[in-house]
């Protein structure tokens, strides 16, 4: 097998080392944060790092790069405790990849894309549209992580939404069916496949 030493990654080329390390951790969630400013400007940008904290209560968590740059999601969740998570299905990846794009402040990338915003449940922030499976969170808090500077936001889950036929009998989202894609590293989408389900894990007598 290659073996890469810290002191390796550590001395390589930036391009390198970024692939490398996104993607040696495995496939990645692929999911629209959608808010809106204070002043009214819809926000939307793909993040890779949403993970599930809990269920009861429904908490999920996602990580920010560190805030010593313009971060807009992060200003605007801040001031208006609104955020929306939506899926990114096969059918809006590319859309979805260009809004990592770092457009200003005052430009939405709504505009930029064919992606478009919706809006329910008297949410200040927006949802994606095309989104099958819809998130709408409440900021909960921020954890600062010193060994990066990067943020761990926490997220309430107020409201979720999924096309009728990706339920199944006993809650499980067919993500399959949605054709939610994953993230390979920072520009490397896969659309997988359900293998098995398997039935709860309990110790061997």
């Amino acid at each position: 097998m290659k073996h890469f030493t810290r002191q390796d990654i550590l001395q390589m080329e930036k391009i390198f080392r970024l692939n490398l390390i996104n993607s040696c951790t495995g496939y990645k969630s692929a999911n629209l944060l959608a808010t809106k400013s204070k002043d009214g400007i819809e926000n939307v940008a793909i993040f890779s790092s949403v993970i599930h904290l809990g269920s009861n209560p429904p908490l999920l968590g996602f990580i920010l790069r560190p805030t010593t740059v313009p971060r807009n999601t992060f200003d605007n969740l801040k001031a208006t405790q609104q955020f929306t998570v939506n899926h990114v299905g096969s059918d809006i990846m590319a859309d979805a990849h260009h809004t990592s794009a770092k457009y200003e402040g005052t430009v939405s990338e709504f505009s930029k894309t064919n992606l478009r915003p919706h809006y329910r449940d008297s949410s200040y922030a927006p949802y994606v549209a095309a989104a099958k499976v819809q998130l709408g969170c409440r900021y909960a808090n921020d954890y600062f992580i010193k060994e990066n500077d990067c943020l761990l936001i926490i997220g309430q889950i107020e409201h979720l939404y999924l096309e009728p036929n990706l339920l199944e009998a006993d809650g499980f989202i067919s993500l399959e069916k949605a054709k939610t894609v994953t993230v390979n590293g920072l520009d490397g989408y896969a659309l997988p496949t359900l293998l098995e389900r398997f039935e709860y894990a309990r110790p061997k007598p």
